[in-house]
């Protein structure tokens, strides 16, 4: 297990434009896992750290505005169910922010504005309540909520500051955010130099900072042209994001023979660990994750944990910036 501790200075307060800097000139630090490098770039070099064949697959969920401010409670909505119900996270209000909520009770109606009404129906998990909405949860959070924001963030941003160039398909709670980085001129460049961008969906669902818990089910979808894409990929296949990582891996499960991935799409709960390792992926473009977080350990199943854990010890000495609005980085081989 990979541990360490975050200092606040190394936290992203807000995004890079608020700091001066286009969307793509974060940081971008670079492991090898072939010869065990690490070296430091801008996140515009990417074109030029990639080859011609490459694949870099990345999401294309939208952001929605998930959070429902009440007055002293916020509902955080998380996942859709197949059965129309969401998964919800209630939040106590702590001045500009919130913090975990342990109460509600199966049956309980809340009021939210508007005049909706959330009846909670059971926990799904410790910190999720499964509920069900009397409006269209979608239209509704465009009318009346806002990007969920937690308390390293000071200042409410935009729907906009949440987004990628990539969303096409509105649903996630929160954004993919290893996409962020990521500029129509970049992408340009990477295309022009021949490397090649295939589409996901996974719709992520809340992640909540104080919590190290496992992933639970998220929908996703690999379309039948992304999995041919990975499957003939002439270079390297790069997740851009641990989502697409789980979309990617769950759609390796039972393959046999050649090919890498199926097309497939339902819901995943699947956790990449070093002892399964990975079959469809060949590298990651991913932000710094928190200390004991299981995305370590889908790092770790990528590039091992005594490079894992070297990167790291980098990333604090040289200064990167971790979460949404920060810095980025890239594991590969040769």
């Amino acid at each position: 297990m990979i541990t360490f501790d975050l200092p606040r200075a190394r936290e992203a307060h807000e995004p890079p434009e608020a700091r001066g800097l286009a969307r793509d000139h974060v940081r971008l630090m670079v492991s090898v896992t072939d010869s065990g490098s690490i070296t430091h770039h801008s996140f515009t070099e990417l074109p030029d750290l990639l080859r011609p064949g490459d694949v870099l697959v990345v999401n294309d969920s939208i952001t929605l505005p998930a959070a429902v401010p009440l007055d002293r409670l916020a509902v955080h909505f998380s996942t859709a169910r197949e059965d129309g119900t969401w998964l919800v996270e209630l939040r106590r209000r702590t001045g500009t922010t919130t913090a975990p909520y342990p109460g509600g009770a199966p049956g309980e109606w809340l009021p939210l504005p508007g005049g909706a009404t959330l009846r909670l129906l059971e926990r799904e998990t410790p910190r999720l309540w499964r509920a069900a909405l009397d409006r269209d949860v979608p239209g509704y959070l465009r009318q009346y909520g806002v990007p969920i924001r937690y308390s390293y963030v000071e200042h409410d941003w935009p729907l906009s500051a949440y987004q990628t160039v990539f969303g096409v398909r509105p649903g996630s709670a929160e954004m993919p955010s290893a996409g962020r980085p990521f500029s129509h001129e970049l992408v340009t460049a990477l295309v022009s130099r021949g490397i090649l961008i295939a589409p996901i969906t996974l719709h992520t669902g809340v992640a909540s900072p104080e919590k190290d818990e496992p992933p639970y089910p998220e929908r996703f979808a690999v379309p039948a042209h992304t999995a041919r894409l990975v499957n003939q990929a002439e270079g390297r296949v790069i997740a851009v994001g641990t989502t697409v990582v789980r979309a990617l891996e769950t759609a390796a499960l039972g393959v046999r023979g050649p090919g890498r991935v199926r097309a497939a799409e339902g819901f995943t709960s699947h956790v990449v660990t070093p002892a399964q390792g990975v079959r469809a992926v060949d590298g990651l473009v991913t932000g710094l994750h928190e200390p004991r977080s299981s995305h370590l350990m889908m790092l770790s199943a990528i590039a091992g944990e005594e490079l894992v854990a070297r990167s790291y010890e980098e990333a604090l000495r040289e200064g990167y910036l971790w979460h949404e609005f920060g810095d980025l980085h890239l594991i590969m081989h040769e």
